[in-house]
């Protein structure tokens, strides 16, 4: 049976547990704010003036005074209300996208194409950061919009999001962003101000709380809502907004904003020397890019393999390791329960097997790093009891 409480959580980038403190200060807000923001008595008055009070502060956090902020459900109603609110306003064009988008994206994209639109998918190098180059030659008519994740979940390598917007303004073209992984892991000298014109963020991500997140917009745009009934959020997401589930992840997003940059250094740090400890296991192979300034500071990605050099089965591993006591995971929580091969390792050319023997590891200030000193022994015996990876 799985252990009922992990001894080492290593999975950050699927979800991180509360910060310290935030669950009463939600329960806090949740006193002041628990009406209906859209009622005009007072006890409706006092969330809707906690909802904008949050919404102002958002804008100012991510240094846009004078942007737009749509809250939703998480990260994934974000990215939908991005694409299918900039493409479904205009006649079908192209929309590019990067191989290491999440499903949300992905999947999004496929119902863009089933309704006429066109799209590509940009071209990566060998550590999979996007193609310049190639994006420059795409970013014309029809082009209308791009889609880049700033970080890859799987890999953890940031894209060069700054160059990319460059091009964009430049050929006029609308840039989204989902950074749902680099928002809260990365110092504000890395984000702000926002290369974006639409970015996703996901408040279970940087230790808020599940259930809420945003879509900000640096300069607000003309969108079509995609879901409709009493015009909430500016008309463009109704539904009764929840005060004190955004003012808690507002307060999340403040709290490790005010961390950075000793934050990020920690969790590098961190991660490092999990790393230093893993690469002496045999069979145990890092991928994507490893400096500091081209990854997500608190994420390790590794292929597994048998002495032999065979592909060992990544969701068998985390099966294992779950058993053990420590959470891993094979790959976007939000796709981790298919035996599909990793699209983020075949876009860098490993094959179909290879591209199910990758984990991922994230940390977070939850860690100590004597929390790894078991890990080496229980890999090195983990691997010689694994499966090889068999094509379906």
């Amino acid at each position: 049976m799985p252990a009922s409480k992990p001894l080492i959580y290593l999975d950050a980038c699927a979800a991180t547990p509360l910060a310290e403190g935030l669950g009463q200060r939600m329960l806090d807000y949740q006193q002041q704010a628990w009406a209906n923001p859209s009622s005009l008595h007072p006890a409706g008055l006092a969330a809707a003036e906690l909802l904008e009070r949050s919404r102002q502060r958002l804008l100012e956090l991510l240094d846009c005074p004078n942007g737009q902020v749509v809250f939703t459900s998480g990260g994934t109603e974000a990215d939908n209300l991005a694409l299918f609110g900039i493409c479904r306003s205009q006649p079908p064009g192209r929309l590019l996208i990067s191989a290491f988008e999440h499903a949300a994206i992905g999947r999004s994209a496929e119902q863009l194409r089933a309704e006429g639109w066109q799209v590509e998918i940009l071209p990566v190098d060998s550590h999979g950061r996007i193609d310049l180059e190639a994006l420059e030659g795409l970013l014309v008519p029809p082009t209308r919009l791009v889609s880049v994740a700033w970080a890859s979940s799987e890999l953890g390598v940031l894209q060069p999001i700054k160059a990319i917007s460059c091009l964009c303004q430049r050929a006029g073209v609308p840039l989204h962003s989902d950074a749902v992984q680099v928002v809260g892991q990365l110092p504000a000298a890395q984000l702000l101000p926002l290369p974006v014109d639409l970015l996703s963020i996901s408040a279970h991500k940087f230790q808020g709380p599940r259930g809420v997140g945003a879509l900000v917009m640096p300069e607000p745009k003309a969108l079509k809502p995609q879901l409709l009934g009493g015009g909430q959020e500016s008309g463009l997401r109704s539904g009764t907004e929840s005060p004190w589930l955004v003012a808690a992840m507002v307060d999340a997003l403040g709290d490790r904003l005010n961390q950075q940059p000793q934050l990020a250094e920690a969790m590098a740090e961190l991660r490092d020397g999990l790393w230093q400890q893993l690469a002496a296991v045999e069979g145990i192979e890092r991928v994507g890019r490893w400096s500091r300034s081209e990854c997500l500071p608190h994420h390790l990605a590794v292929l597994l393999s048998s002495a032999q050099g065979e592909p060992l089965s990544a969701r068998a591993a985390v099966r294992q390791l779950a058993q053990a006591g420590v959470a891993v995971s094979s790959g976007s929580a939000c796709s981790s329960g298919s035996d599909q091969a990793n699209p983020a390792l075949l876009a860098l050319g490993y094959n179909d097997r290879q591209a199910r023997s990758g984990l991922r590891f994230s940390v977070g200030p939850w860690l100590q790093p004597q929390d790894f000193n078991a890990l080496p022994a229980l890999l090195e015996s983990l691997l010689r009891q694994l499966p090889t990876v068999e094509l379906p």
